[in-house]
């Protein structure tokens, strides 16, 4: 440094508002951002979500708006997950031509074309009437080479109905490379894998359930997704695994308690690192508002930059829309 105090001071570059404006380090782009977005089988009307004030869970016609919505704004991308009308052991539906994942695949790409990069949650909790995510054992195990087995159908279900990029979030072993060989055999060799490659078994998910309808019918989710407390180390471990399996782009979620994690992998990787904020992480701030405690714009603004400067290149949110807009 070739200057101290009283020569050197910082603060004349953050004087104004244009000073601060020009010299920022850390910049939100619309296009960086993807909508999560429910759709409920079998519902007339979009169903508000109460642990999410401002979500729905939608219907087909409301779920069109909200993509063209995201679209117009110019937000990059939305993410969908299906909430069926009937489940079972196996989440039948997950893969079903017909199912309401399909259906709204279909429906979205044809509404928003190239405008929106439409992509699938590739998972089965949404889907079985456990709430789990794989096929079970008769002991009540997740057996994890039998749901392997369902995701590479998923997924090809999935690039069949026109989803652009295939999202496998069960946190199973071996599922990335499962999926990459099920879909270069299906002819779907150009539909990339977004790996949730560290994902935590957090409770920060607890709205997420709600909305999604997926919470376990007993136990929880601890022999699949990764510990809170656990090592670095290991999530390093599982991003080189779905990297070595074929991963295009990998991801950190939650996002706010593992910036570290998200500032790691940016380091270690040379694909796009998505983070996902997650319900919890929204709940909060929408809670806190609505009673007056914290300014929402600001620190929904706030929350954002700080996952972008851990070194997201994407981020996950509910948001997406209204933060692209004001942008």
């Amino acid at each position: 440094m070739s200057a101290q105090y009283p020569v050197a001071r910082p603060r004349r570059l953050r004087r104004t508002p244009a000073l601060r404006r020009m010299v920022s380090g850390t910049r939100l782009h619309p296009a960086e951002l993807i909508l999560p977005a429910f759709l409920k089988e079998g519902i007339s009307e979009p169903q508000p979500v109460a642990s999410m004030p401002g979500v729905v869970q939608h219907t087909r016609d409301s779920l069109r708006k909200a993509a063209r919505e995201a679209a117009e704004a110019g937000v990059g991308g939305i993410i969908l997950f299906g909430i069926p009308a009937v489940k079972d052991a196996r989440g039948s539906a997950a893969d079903d031509p017909d199912g309401i994942l399909q259906v709204a695949l279909r429906e979205v790409t044809a509404e928003v074309g190239d405008a929106l990069v439409v992509m699938a949650d590739t998972c089965l909790d949404e889907f079985t009437d456990n709430g789990h995510c794989g096929i079970l054992t008769p002991s009540g195990d997740v057996d994890n080479d039998a749901t392997l087995e369902r995701y590479a159908s998923i997924a090809v279900a999935q690039a069949e109905a026109g989803s652009q990029m295939v999202a496998p979030s069960g946190m199973m072993d071996g599922q990335v490379g499962v999926i990459r060989a099920a879909l270069d055999a299906a002819g779907h060799g150009d539909v990339p894998i977004l790996a949730y490659s560290a994902k935590y078994s957090s409770a920060f998910y607890g709205p997420f359930r709600d909305a999604a309808e997926c919470a376990p019918q007993f136990g929880d989710r601890s022999t699949h997704q990764q510990d809170p407390a656990g090592p670095l180390e290991e999530a390093l471990r599982e991003v080189r695994l779905d990297l070595a399996e074929g991963a295009d782009a990998v991801m950190v979620k939650p996002a706010l308690a593992y910036l570290d994690v998200i500032a790691r992998f940016r380091d270690e990787v040379d694909v796009p690192v998505a983070a996902y904020q997650v319900s919890g992480e929204y709940a909060m701030i929408e809670a806190a508002a609505a009673n007056g405690w914290v300014d929402r714009d600001r620190m929904i603004k706030e929350s954002l930059v700080a996952i972008k400067r851990a070194g997201a290149d994407l981020i996950l949110t509910y948001w997406a829309t209204e933060v692209a807009r004001g942008l």
